[in-house]
């Protein structure tokens, strides 16, 4: 027989797709378009070839690398480096209160074999320039919103919703124009 959570995570939907969705059936999360399986374990290496690095460090450098296109999640992140460190391709110690992945012989074997283009170059190719812009039109409205929701009288927060409501219809009025 099942225990309560062993029947609850049968049971429920995945709650990694409802955190991310604001509603409307697209996902807008951080990480932008989603990087073919695999790119996580090409871009950690390409990675640790220049330097030893930590999981979030190279969260980071992916994403800046990637230029915001790219943001694999620390749930993609850390798998793989484990999955690295038990075929023996990296080793991870200690440092600082971090674990710290470097490259072995085999690793650096490994990654300096791999031809083509780095995994976030990859990315950056394969991305809908149009989707970007517009999902980064969002990201500045978003946090021009939330700043006038902190910082702005009731007026501003006042006339603020008027303009989004305003807005939301004309971008629903774009959507229904014959193309």
């Amino acid at each position: 027989m099942y225990d309560r959570h062993e029947r609850q995570a049968r049971c429920s939907p995945p709650r990694h797709r409802e955190r991310h969705r604001h509603g409307y059936g697209r996902s807008f999360g951080r990480g932008g378009p989603r990087a073919r399986r695999g790119d996580v374990r090409a871009a950690a290496l390409a990675l640790l070839v220049e330097k030893p690095m930590h999981g979030y460090e190279m969260i980071k450098e992916i994403e800046e690398r990637s230029g915001g296109i790219w943001r694999p999640s620390a749930g993609s992140i850390y798998p793989t480096l484990q999955l690295l460190e038990e075929s023996g391709l990296i080793s991870g110690a200690e440092r600082e209160g971090k674990r710290e992945f470097s490259l072995t012989e085999e690793g650096r074997r490994v990654a300096e074999e791999r031809s083509g283009a780095l995994p976030w170059e990859q990315v950056n190719a394969d991305a809908d320039q149009h989707e970007v812009r517009l999902r980064d039109s969002f990201l500045a409205l978003r946090a021009a919103v939330l700043q006038v929701g902190r910082a702005g009288s009731e007026d501003q927060r006042s006339r603020a919703r008027d303009a989004l409501d305003a807005a939301r219809r004309q971008v629903y009025a774009i959507l229904a124009e014959d193309s």
